[in-house]
C-alpha cells in the first residue's frame, strides 16, 4: 500500500510541475520585430496628455506676465493746405429783372374818376399790387392839366375816364405831344367815341390804326381775339370777359375797328371771331392800348389784373425805346 501511494504521489507531482513548464511557456511573450507598432499603454497615454496640458498652462501663464507690446503713436494727420474761397458772383439779371427794375423808377400820371362813386379804384389797385410809385390826380381833371403841363417827362400816362366825366378836347392835344416828344406809354379807358372820335383825340387814333365803329348801351361778353399776346399773358393770365356785372345803364362803350396809318392790332370785341366790333386794341409799337369798354361792367377779380398787364406791357414797350 505504501509502495502504491508513494507512486500516485509522485505523478501528481510530476502533473504540477508539467503545468507550471506550461504556464510559463505561454506567459513568455515571442520577441517584438521591428516593423511591429508598440502596445498601446493607457497610463502612459494619460501621464503624456497631462504633461502636454502643463506645459501650455505655463505658456499662457509666461505670456499673460509679459507687459503687452507698446504700438507707434499714429501719425498726427496733415491738414490740407487751405483752397482759396471762390469769389461770390452775383446771378446776371435777367431781361425781366432790368425791365421790373426800370418799372420802379418810372413816372406815372394817372387820371381815375371813378373816385367819387365809392366803387372801387381798381387802375390804382392794379399799380399798387405792381409796387409802382405814381401821380394819381382822381376825377380832379384840372389837376391832371397841370400834370400833363409840367415839365417831368412821364413814361406812362394813364386815362381812365369810366364815369361820365369825360377827358376831351384840349387834354389829347398835350397827351399827343408827350407821345410823340417822349415816347410816353399811354393807356385809355373811354366809352364815348361817338362823340369824340372827330375832335383831337383822332390824331392819336389814326395814327394809332384804329378808327371809331359805333356806341353799344349794355356791357356784354368780350372774347379774345388774340388770346396768346403778351396783354392777356404777363404777368398774369387773364381769360376772356365772358362773365359781365352791369353797372352802367347805358353808354356802356363804343365798338372799334381798323384804320388808318398805324400798326394796331385788335385784341378783343363783343363777337367770338375777329371782325368789327373791337373794344381792345394797341398800336405804336405796344406802347398804347385803347379800351373802350368800362371796368365796373365786369369782376373786379379779372379787370385789376387785366390792368396790371396793360402796365407792364406799355412799360416794357417804352423803355425799350427809350434812353
Amino acid at each position: 500500500m505504501s509502495s502504491r501511494l508513494h507512486l500516485r504521489r509522485m505523478a501528481v507531482v510530476a502533473a504540477m510541475v508539467l503545468l507550471f513548464v506550461l504556464a510559463c511557456s505561454i506567459s513568455v511573450s515571442p520577441p517584438v520585430s521591428n516593423n511591429a507598432p508598440p502596445a498601446y499603454d493607457a497610463t502612459k497615454a494619460v501621464l503624456e496628455l497631462q504633461a502636454t496640458a502643463m506645459a501650455l498652462q505655463l505658456t499662457q501663464a509666461s505670456l499673460n506676465n509679459q507687459p503687452a507690446p507698446t504700438l507707434p503713436p499714429p501719425p498726427a494727420p496733415t491738414q490740407a493746405p487751405p483752397t482759396a474761397a471762390l469769389p461770390q458772383t452775383e446771378p446776371l439779371p435777367t431781361a425781366t429783372q432790368d425791365i421790373m427794375a426800370r418799372m420802379k423808377t418810372a413816372k406815372i400820371l394817372v387820371y381815375e374818376n371813378t373816385d367819387e362813386r365809392n366803387i372801387g379804384l381798381w387802375i390804382r389797385d392794379a399799380l399798387d399790387n405792381l409796387g409802382l410809385k405814381y401821380t394819381w390826380t382822381g376825377s380832379y381833371s384840372g389837376h391832371f392839366m397841370e400834370y400833363l403841363n409840367s415839365g417831368v417827362v412821364y413814361d406812362l400816362i394813364i386815362v381812365g375816364a369810366e364815369d361820365k366825366d369825360k377827358i376831351s378836347g384840349e387834354f389829347w392835344d398835350v397827351i399827343n405831344t408827350r407821345l410823340i416828344r417822349d415816347k410816353a406809354a399811354l393807356i385809355v379807358e373811354v366809352w364815348y367815341l361817338d362823340r369824340e372820335a372827330n375832335g383831337p383825340i383822332n390824331k392819336i387814333m389814326s395814327r394809332c390804326g384804329i378808327a371809331y365803329r359805333k356806341d353799344y348801351d349794355l356791357a356784354d361778353s368780350i372774347y379774345w381775339w388774340e388770346p396768346t399776346h403778351p396783354v392777356f399773358n404777363e404777368p398774369n393770365v387773364v381769360l376772356p370777359l365772358l362773365h359781365y356785372n352791369r353797372f352802367w345803364a347805358n353808354q356802356t362803350g363804343d365798338q372799334i375797328r381798323l384804320g388808318g396809318s398805324g400798326d394796331a392790332t385788335m385784341l378783343a370785341g363783343l363777337t367770338a371771331k375777329s371782325g368789327q366790333e373791337g373794344v381792345l386794341a394797341t398800336c405804336d409799337e405796344g406802347r398804347i392800348i385803347f379800351q373802350t369798354f368800362s371796368d365796373h361792367d365786369y369782376h373786379e377779380a379779372d379787370i385789376v389784373p387785366l390792368w396790371e398787364n396793360y402796365i407792364y406791357y406799355t412799360l416794357k414797350n417804352h423803355f425799350a425805346v427809350a434812353p
